[in-house]
């Protein structure tokens, strides 16, 4: 056998048989031999190589792999689940049409489906939304770059927009991802990056939404497996913020103080002990619950409604923003910025720990920790020296030298067989893994300046 193809509807295997080769070709009539000269030859590309093998590979022969052919096969995996998910939409669609959008063909397609009907019709939903509002999602999908998950985050973003508002968000999404100034690595991003676009595309609307959005708050009691239950609360992003973070840092001095329990588990511990209105022994550092809002002045003032983000969430309603920044609680801090790129202006010093001028220069200006992928919030994450002091670099502890790094991704730095690498002057960052594959994320600026009107807004981080 010399090759395969799965192009163009039909599997084409070659032979060599004597003198003469055939060419076994398959497709929806059948199977059947012809010689190959009647057979155009096919290449392949490494993808579809790495996808033929994955969709005949055995566990067998998978505990064989190399590391490199490893994250091949989860790369092509990916790809195939894509776009199977694609085809799963537009078959839903299909039969949804079939059916005269009959109110039981979410249960029809659950038998099949072996999934619940609740399930189905949320499957059914993104199904609709895609095929009829949203196509160049769904060609992303096709294409194997979009999974249904993260399609389901987008189309939910645009779900209160009309038809024409939905396609103008999925031309302007697909352009982003065409261009490369948003990546579909991480959902995440794609989601944010939709959410930008659905403010642009509807800032009034999307202001009201969050409000009812908010008056829907609620505590809901979900009970688990093996004597566990989930407490969960809806809340404001900022509330919910707010209180994670004081938990969280009541857990880390804890933890600091000798407690034996892992940061999971004393979160959790907290988190009860403060609901049934008990002492938890421990006391919430000073400012812990301090969230980020970053806004504009011209938002700030009313003369504007674009540009407000929460680190560690993504934008908000600016109305929304305006209503946080007039709280009694609330504390405002002037930030200097370059007036083009929105990028955050020096502050200098020589010491090795952070000062916290610095520290709080590199909060408002990453935003997040750096690592691509990775979303904690700056103001929660550690000081990163990109060129360390005590290991013979002469690192200066400065803005210049220094960036945010959760606790994880700060460690992950000194394995020796990653690379995480940040630039602070143009917000790129990169990591290399094992393997050698490089992921890059480049870093939208919290005040960012608008585009001219007729414009696409702001790249967003491509990670």
């Amino acid at each position: 056998m010399v090759g395969v193809s799965l192009r163009g509807g039909r599997t084409c295997v070659r032979y060599a048989v004597g003198v003469s080769d055939l060419v076994e070709v398959a497709g929806p009539a059948g199977v059947m031999f012809v010689p190959a000269w009647r057979v155009n030859p096919v290449a392949f590309t490494p993808e579809e190589q790495a996808e033929i093998r994955c969709r005949t590979f055995t566990g067998e022969q998978v505990a064989e792999l190399s590391a490199e052919q490893v994250i091949e096969t989860l790369a092509a995996a990916r790809r195939i689940r894509a776009h199977t998910d694609a085809i799963e939409a537009h078959a839903l669609a299909r039969l949804d049409q079939l059916r005269g959008q009959d109110r039981y063909v979410a249960d029809e397609a659950a038998l099949e489906l072996r999934v619940s009907r609740h399930t189905a019709a949320l499957r059914l939903h993104r199904a609709r939304q895609l095929t009829q509002r949203m196509p160049r999602v769904l060609a992303a999908m096709e294409a194997g770059q979009i999974e249904g998950a993260a399609a389901g985050r987008i189309t939910e973003a645009t779900d209160t927009l009309d038809d024409q508002q939905a396609r103008q968000v999925d031309d302007q999404l697909a352009g982003k991802l065409d261009s490369g100034r948003v990546s579909a690595t991480n959902p995440a991003n794609l989601a944010r990056a939709a959410r930008r676009l659905v403010e642009q595309a509807d800032p009034d609307g999307q202001a009201e939404r969050a409000r009812q959005a908010r008056a829907g708050r609620k505590v809901e009691l979900l009970p688990g497996e093996d004597g566990l239950s989930t407490l969960a609360a809806d809340l404001p992003a900022e509330v919910a913020a707010s209180a994670y973070a004081r938990i969280d840092a009541m857990a880390h001095r804890a933890r600091h103080q000798g407690d034996a329990r892992t940061l999971d588990q004393l979160r959790a511990d907290i988190h009860a002990t403060l609901l049934l209105g008990h002492d938890p022994d421990v006391a919430a550092p000073e400012a812990a619950a301090t969230v980020y809002l970053h806004m504009p002045i011209d938002t700030a003032l009313g003369m504007a409604d674009t540009g407000c983000e929460l680190s560690g969430y993504g934008p908000l309603p600016a109305p929304i923003a305006r209503h946080i920044l007039a709280s009694r609680h609330s504390v405002w801090r002037k930030v200097l910025t370059d007036p083009a790129s929105g990028a955050v202006l020096d502050v200098g010093r020589r010491r090795y720990r952070p000062t916290t001028a610095i520290r709080d220069l590199i909060a408002v200006r990453d935003a997040e920790c750096t690592t691509p992928g990775c979303h904690r919030p700056a103001h929660h994450s550690d000081y990163d020296h990109l060129h360390g002091w005590a290991r013979g670099q002469n690192g200066t502890t400065a803005h210049t030298n220094g960036g945010a790094k959760c606790r994880w991704h700060h460690r992950l730095k000194d394995h020796p067989h990653w690379t995480l690498h940040h630039n602070p002057t143009n917000g790129t960052s990169t990591i290399t893994t094992p393997t050698g594959r490089r992921y890059t994320h480049h870093q939208r600026p919290p005040a960012a300046p608008p585009e001219p009107s007729g414009t696409d807004p702001p790249g967003d981080p491509p990670f």
